[in-house]
């Protein structure tokens, strides 16, 4: 059934298969990643990232906080000893840190503050259940993604905007921890092609 969704701008038609899936129930990550993706839907992700926002907002990132599918792919074909703790460890350094910059660059009486606000803990959340193998050394490149995240913004920067951002975490979160989801597509970028389009979906109001 399609959904409608009020927005300042009208009404937002998400279509059938743009929502999110049911994850399982039993792992304490893929719970937590539930409640995650129930605040990542993306009409969340337009109104609050998007709608709320000047046109053509962008912020400050590093480059290795651009985190597409495309770069998962690239990690897994190109990092000799990568395993996906590598990589959803990095996801959650990633998107922990870009939440933390929306959301420094946000007024508190903005209206997206306190969804951002509230993402934050609910990342908080999954990095206190996550962990990373204890005497893992991760691959080099790994390593150098990490450092670059915890230093201050120097040549390799570039811009974004909080929608985008977001859109990309949305999209790596079901790549990278995979197990909590049904399908095995989610790290192809076809499989996102209709969010795209039923977010451009817009419902005049009567």
């Amino acid at each position: 059934m399609t959904v409608l969704f009020c927005f300042s701008a009208g009404l937002v038609v998400i279509q059938p298969g743009a929502s999110s899936p049911q994850l399982p129930s039993t792992d304490p990550i893929c719970k937590a990643l539930n409640v995650v993706t129930n605040s990542l839907v993306l009409h969340s992700r337009v109104h609050f990232m998007k709608h709320n926002m000047p046109i053509n907002y962008t912020i400050r990132v590093h480059y290795e906080e651009i985190l597409k599918l495309k770069n998962v792919s690239r990690l897994r074909r190109n990092v000799e000893g990568l395993e996906e703790v590598d990589l959803q460890d990095t996801w959650l350094r990633v998107n922990l840190g870009i939440l933390r910059k929306i959301k420094g660059a946000l007024p508190t009486r903005h209206p997206s503050y306190n969804y951002t606000s509230n993402l934050e803990g609910l990342f908080v959340n999954v990095v206190q259940i996550f962990t990373y193998p204890e005497g893992r050394e991760p691959p080099e490149r790994i390593q150098r993604i990490w450092e670059a995240l915890g230093s201050p913004l120097g040549k390799r920067w570039t811009v974004a905007s909080p929608k985008s951002l977001l859109d990309n975490c949305y999209h790596t979160m079901h790549c990278v921890f995979s197990s909590c989801f049904p399908s095995s597509d989610y790290c192809q970028r076809a499989h996102w092609r209709g969010e795209k389009k039923a977010q451009n979906l817009e419902v005049p109001k009567n």
